[in-house]
């Protein structure tokens, strides 16, 4: 807004203002100079101290800072360092003394110039030797302004000025009786350059006002220039990430040229930094998005990978190392890639610009390059090069216009010229005739004309590495000083343009004229645009509005209702019915093994017939009451009951328990997950499972010997009530069901493998004639074939007269489970099936009821919360972006929704500039502003 309002007249210039307090700070009313002013202040010092020491502190002391008062107090400062910091004080004035050197260039010709003024006179000499002291006065605070010193030293100093300036103040506060009024305050260095102009630094200016050549009405046109592009490379990135049409956008420059055509070298200048990747190869195989941010605020330069990460780095050589991974890692057999890698490098020394480097381009491609090499570099560049975008061809001094790849190519997208800005690089290589005649070129012209840079560095001959942040500053005087040798070509009057400064200013005013001529016709395809979007959002969505983060949390709360109904459904009963069916399943393994028959391992051996047959059982002569445990000798069908039951109750049923339950909650997860939005979403699916997992693993091994602690009295003797009998014998007889079913079922497998039924009873037949040893079957035909059977048909036959056995004894049993002879619990050792079930029905209730307290209730409550705070974490650096692209209905929903915003936001900030320019426009008493020409 100072611009403005400089611009409007109401704020006096920076020159004005910065002139007229050194013209105060310099004032004396003594009436000569020299040495008579020197012997005049001199007794107006006398006098004053006879006046009351009261009335002292109204003198005005005007020092001359000089380097003899400033060398000693330096030295004494350090004197009085510690010796451990001895090092480190020489090392400082060495980079001190680096930096001074660097500034020697620009003393020599100060004092070249003095040095033609000098006449031959005495008084002239007088006069001429107080100006070089003037000057040099200003070189030192010039130079104490561009010298960069370390944190460490720079405290010294404060100290020291801290120390001087109190002591100063003190003598010198207050106002004189009539010496020219107080002494102004000294301005900070980044005030100082605030006060200059906003955009001294950003063109190349020393922030000095006497460096920048600008008269105040450039100043506040710059000024005003440089906000406005900032504003308008702001909309172009938020229409960037619109995504849409090409019609709706705003132009950038896109930089081409030959390889080894000083395109990086220009780059580099115009940022300031050394950071592009260097090779003798094809290093730029990506085309490199550069946004350029002039940011006042910023301490240090430092750039950003958007794309990659939001880390600053203030390393330029990392950044250059980063260049150089992303481009290498285009395969060789492509070379080139049009994925652009986006930089953003932020700065209070460099203008508001977007720059896109392209691959160079080449005439012949090497050995190890593909053929068509040539045609996809040159495919590429075109593809940016079309409008609105702004070319900066660059071309080397040193070879003819006629044979300018880029400028060829800027002539094929843009005949006329233009858009094409004509860079000529390595202008120290030709003679200054030539140089000049190229800029001045008519056969190849371009509107907006012709740049001569030298953009290479000069030799470095110091000691000490070049400190890459001065690279502008070494890059102009090297240019100030090849240029001003030769003004008769690239003099002021010559009309040509010349240096890196003068191609920053040149591009900031193309890239704005270009945006501010696009502008109006952009915001009418915004509006067009924003009128359709605005349209499917209503017809689509119903203008609903939604948010990732709103999405994320109704997923998360549809999930926790389908929870909540699933717990109300998984209680006790359901879960002792999962435990049961388990332990089942270990009944009628006990009663296999010791009842019921046992597969056929080998025809050749025939196991002699066993005394105790199941069959027997109903009819066994057994006593009416039980036995004690230690008894001598009970009976067979009593230790076969005693020993089932005993396995059956040691067998680790709290184990067995807590997985089965656990196992069961975690398929009802998974099936929860499936019913809800969390299916699309295969990563937040993962992060649900993960979170059941852990909350019943975290309980699991305190269940476990809890449940086996509570069934230690089963252990030994199991206490069967009468309605747990009857329950019991009427659950046995569906579990016997249930097995025959399955036994039958893989009968009919095994005949549709076999295929022939009949054949199948043949084997059958033999097999049982075998066991009856009617029949006597050798080792080797077991696998060789016997009975005219092969060993495939004879293993197929044992697995037959397996099953159809075990379907017999289940039938039988079932039967004598219904009899009247299991109708009571007296009779368990006829009944063994009843008695165990019963056992396993009481089991499961003792192992659901400790379960259920101690780790189903706590999943219940933990689980909730659990999921929330993974999914919380699951949805940092990006996780919530991926998370929402996983519906694709949503994503639609969601893009739709940022196009809108992002369309409205575009809108106001171009009705912001409209209404700044309809400001500015009013200020100037209603006249038209002219467009500033930049031909």
């Amino acid at each position: 807004m100072s611009a403005q309002l400089r611009a409007a007249g109401a704020l006096p210039s920076a020159r004005r203002v910065t002139v007229q307090a050194i013209r105060h700070y310099h004032y004396h009313p003594l009436p000569t100079g020299g040495l008579q002013r020197s012997d005049a202040a001199a007794r107006a010092f006398r006098r004053s101290m006879r006046f009351p020491a009261n009335a002292y502190h109204n003198a005005v002391i005007v020092r001359n800072a000089s380097f003899a008062r400033l060398l000693p107090k330096l030295v004494v400062k350090f004197v009085r360092i510690p010796a451990l910091f001895g090092g480190l004080m020489i090392g400082g004035f060495a980079w001190v003394q680096y930096q001074a050197v660097q500034m020697s260039n620009s003393a020599q010709q100060m004092y070249g110039n003095v040095k033609a003024t000098v006449s031959g006179t005495a008084s002239s000499l007088w006069g001429s030797a107080l100006d070089i002291a003037e000057q040099t006065k200003r070189g030192w605070d010039n130079t104490k302004e561009q010298v960069e010193l370390p944190e460490w030293l720079e405290k010294i100093l404060r100290m020291e000025g801290e120390t001087g300036g109190s002591s100063n103040g003190n003598k010198g506060s207050g106002s004189s009786g009539g010496a020219g009024g107080p002494e102004p305050p000294k301005q900070s260095r980044v005030g100082a350059a605030t006060a200059v102009s906003a955009s001294a630094a950003a063109y190349g200016y020393d922030q000095s006002a006497d460096n920048d050549e600008r008269t105040p009405e450039e100043i506040s046109k710059d000024d005003h220039m440089m906000f406005v592009t900032k504003k308008m490379i702001e909309i172009r990135n938020l229409l960037q990430q619109v995504g849409q049409s090409t019609s709706v956008t705003l132009p950038s420059i896109v930089v081409i040229g030959s390889q080894s055509s000083g395109k990086s070298s220009v780059l580099e200048a115009i940022v300031g930094h050394e950071f592009l990747p260097k090779g003798t190869n094809m290093v730029t195989r990506r085309p490199i998005e550069l946004t350029l941010v002039n940011d006042p605020n910023a301490r240090a330069d430092y750039a950003l990978f958007p794309d990659i990460s939001s880390e600053r780095i203030t390393n330029f050589s990392s950044i250059q190392k980063t260049l150089m991974e992303l481009n290498q890692a285009v395969p060789d057999s492509e070379c080139v890639s049009d994925d652009p890698i986006h930089l953003t490098i932020h700065s209070p020394r460099v203008p508001d610009l977007t720059l896109t480097d392209l691959p160079g381009y080449i005439q012949v491609a090497g050995e190890n390059q593909p053929r068509e090499l040539k045609r996809k570099i040159s495919e590429l560049c075109d593809k940016y090069i079309r409008g609105p975008n702004i070319i900066l061809a660059i071309s080397a001094a040193d070879v003819d216009l006629a044979n300018s790849t880029a400028l060829q190519a800027s002539r094929r997208v843009d005949p006329r010229g233009e858009r094409t800005i004509g860079v000529i690089t390595k202008m120290d290589l030709v003679d200054p005739e030539k140089g000049a005649a190229i800029l001045t070129d008519k056969q190849y012209p371009l509107r907006l004309g012709y740049v001569g840079v030298i953009s290479k560095l000069p030799a470095q001959t110091g000691l000490f590495k070049r400190d890459s942040g001065n690279l502008l500053s070494v890059i102009s005087r090297n240019e100030k000083a090849f240029f001003s040798a030769h003004p008769s070509e690239f003099g002021p009057d010559t009309g040509v343009n010349i240096g890196t400064i003068t191609l920053r200013k040149k591009l900031m005013q193309v890239l704005e004229r270009q945006m501010s001529s696009k502008l109006q016709v952009t915001s009418q395809d915004i509006r067009r645009e924003l009128e359709e979007t605005t349209y499917q959002f209503k017809i689509q969505y119903s203008e609903q509005p939604m948010t990732a983060e709103a999405y994320l949390a109704g997923s998360l709360d549809d999930f926790k209702h389908l929870f909540r109904k699933f717990t109300s459904g998984f209680q006790r009963p359901q879960m002792q019915d999962l435990l049961k069916n388990a332990l089942d399943q270990r009944m009628l393994d006990q009663l296999a093994a010791r009842y019921w028959n046992k597969p056929m391992g080998d025809l050749s051996f025939v196991p002699p017939e066993d005394p105790h047959n199941i069959a027997d059982l109903p009819k066994a002569d057994l006593p009416s009451t039980d036995l004690p445990r230690d008894h001598p000798n009970p009976p067979y069908w009593h230790k076969q009951l005693d020993l089932a039951a005993s396995e059956l109750t040691h067998s680790g049923v709290g184990r067995l328990a807590t997985t089965v339950i656990a196992s069961a909650i975690q398929s009802d997860v998974d099936k929860l997950i499936n019913k809800s939005t969390f299916a699309k979403h295969p990563s937040a699916r993962q992060v649900i499972a993960e979170a059941a997992s852990t909350v019943l693993a975290d309980r699991a091994y305190t269940t476990i010997d809890g449940i086996e602690t509570s069934l230690k009295p089963y252990r030994f003797d199991v206490d069967i009530q009468d309605h747990e009998w009857t329950q019991g014998r009427d659950h046995v007889s569906g579990v016997l069901k249930t097995e025959l079913e399955h036994c039958q079922t893989a009968m009919k497998k095994l005949e549709e493998v076999f295929g022939d039924k009949k054949r199948l009873r043949e084997v059958m037949t033999f097999i049982d004639r075998v066991r009856k040893r009617d029949i006597v079957v050798g080792r080797e035909s077991e696998t060789a074939g016997a009975g005219g059977f092969s060993g495939e048909l004879l293993a197929r036959g044992r697995e037959a007269v397996f099953l159809r056995d075990r379907a017999e004894i289940i039938k039988m049993r079932m039967l004598a489970v219904k009899s009247r002879q299991c109708k009571t619990k007296e009779n368990k050792y006829y009944c063994p099936e009843v008695f165990l079930d019963a056992v396993a029905t009481k089991l499961s209730a003792v192992a659901i009821l400790f379960l259920n307290v101690e780790m189903v209730n706590d999943f219940y409550t933990r689980f909730p919360r659990e999921v929330e705070a993974k999914l919380g974490e699951h949805m940092l650096d990006g996780g919530l972006q991926k998370f929402v692209e996983g519906d694709a209905n949503i994503r639609r929903h969601l893009d739709l929704i940022k196009k809108k915003e992002l369309l409205e936001l575009v809108l106001a900030k171009i009705e912001s500039l409209n209404s700044l320019e309809g400001h500015e426009k009013g200020d100037m008493g209603g006249r038209r502003r002219p467009r500033r020409s930049i031909f």
